[in-house]
């Protein structure tokens, strides 16, 4: 027996030596030894019943907070840019949730396949507990998973978990040209005046698609959306956030008890970005107070051929922010019509601060959502390709509001009519919505 008569003896005497060896490195690599688990525990694998695909419960909400109420739920993307993984976007503490795993419901058969998920907190927190965050599962081979329910174990009833639609599985050709992204609007939000003008703006300049998330606005507010919806320019996603989380409208944490900043603005954009990914050329990322004007270009399609043109490979154009106070006013265009509707005239705003000495004017993006991964608000947190600062003399942010150097005397200001460019188109598009709405 020393000499090993029997061959298949000495085969599993060779294996299990081998076998162990492999155990000893894997123990001082945890690497190799994540990769070595992979192999040898497969992924989990459960059958449903007969005639029954796609098991739990269909989340109905926008938000859905699983059992720990630590983690939220947002949607699920499939996203094969560099694997083929389903990338949750929700919100998470930061430090509470350690484990998260994907249960995907595998077509046709119906199995459901558990795997462990890598939580990818955004590093833009800004000091709040809660954060946006990807949660990001390796799909199954042989599996084009349609629903995923994310769960804290590898076990436990699918019956009782919430399942989402993973959204993009289906390639699409372009829709639109332009998205614009609002998030999100809160307060009770009355703007109305500068809202429609904001949104005949960004229609003139070639915009088809305005996505606001809706935390709560006035019912004069929610009758304008109404009507731009049955146009089919805006579309609302409702966003309840303070319902699940105590909220800031700030957005750096003041130790005050909030969970998370102003009402979770950098999730809402990472999932609008996600949710356009397959169906618009380009995402605006901005607020409704804030309009990207070309100063060399009649609209945004001229102006982002160009920069494409001058900058191959680039996927996020970055544009600088200037506050055109709205406590100085002139009286130009003012339309007496006009008096009666709540909010700005921003045609009457023209007047730009100046840069200050020691400060860089924040930017806000238009972005090609297919080569961005993770955006905050002022830049993106990681994307293929390169970011591009655009110059002033190309185009600026128009941003209407309460001043940031309100002690400057309007003698320091910088007039700016550049807006008044567009005047007729937008007085008389106005008008039409105005009178559809309000008057």
């Amino acid at each position: 027996m020393t000499h090993c008569g029997r061959k298949h003896v000495c085969a599993v005497v060779t294996c299990i030596l081998v076998f162990a060896s492999i155990l000893i490195c894997s123990w001082k690599d945890p690497e190799l030894q994540n990769n070595i688990t992979r192999k040898i525990f497969p992924q989990a694998t459960t059958a449903s019943p007969s005639g029954q695909l796609c098991r739990g419960k269909p989340a109905q909400n926008v938000i859905t907070p699983l059992k720990d109420n630590r983690t939220f739920i947002i949607s699920p993307y499939f996203d094969d840019r560099e694997s083929k993984v389903t990338r949750v976007i929700g919100i998470v503490h930061h430090e509470d949730v350690k484990q998260l795993y994907c249960w995907f419901c595998c077509q046709p058969d119906g199995k459901i396949y558990v795997s462990k998920a890598k939580i990818d907190v955004h590093s833009d927190r800004f000091g709040f507990p809660y954060g946006a965050t990807d949660i990001v599962c390796l799909e199954p081979e042989n599996c084009d998973p349609t629903h995923v329910s994310i769960h804290q174990s590898p076990h436990g009833n699918i019956d009782q978990l919430p399942r989402f639609e993973i959204k993009n599985r289906k390639a699409e050709t372009f829709s639109v040209d332009f998205t614009v992204c609002i998030s999100a609007m809160f307060g009770n939000y009355n703007n109305v005046l500068q809202f429609i003008q904001s949104v005949e703006m960004y229609k003139i300049l070639g915009v088809q698609k305005v996505v606001i998330y809706k935390n709560n606005c006035s019912h004069l507010m929610e009758k304008v959306l109404r009507f731009y919806m049955e146009e089919g320019t805006v579309e609302v996603i409702p966003w309840p956030i303070n319902s699940h989380l105590k909220v800031s409208s700030t957005w750096q944490f003041m130790q005050d008890g909030t969970h998370i900043g102003y009402y979770g603005q950098i999730t809402a954009l990472n999932d609008c970005i996600y949710r356009n990914m397959q169906r618009s050329k380009f995402v605006v990322l901005n607020d409704v107070d804030e309009i990207i004007l070309p100063l060399k270009h009649p609209d945004w399609k001229t102006m982002m051929d160009s920069l494409q043109e001058q900058n191959p490979g680039t996927g996020v154009f970055l544009f600088e922010n200037h506050i055109f106070p709205k406590t100085v006013s002139t009286h130009v265009f003012n339309i007496s019509s006009w008096d009666t509707v709540p909010g700005v005239n921003i045609l009457q705003h023209v007047h730009r601060e100046p840069d200050r000495k020691d400060l860089i004017n924040p930017r806000k993006m238009i972005i090609d959502p297919r080569k961005v991964i993770q955006t905050s608000v002022h830049s993106v947190l990681r994307a293929y390709g390169n970011s591009v600062n655009v110059p002033m003399d190309v185009a600026l942010i128009y941003h209407c509001r309460v001043p940031r150097q309100g002690n400057l005397p309007r003698e320091s200001l910088i007039r700016d009519t550049t807006l008044w460019r567009y005047n007729s188109s937008l007085i008389m598009n106005v008008n039409k919505v105005l009178y559809q709405t309000v008057l």
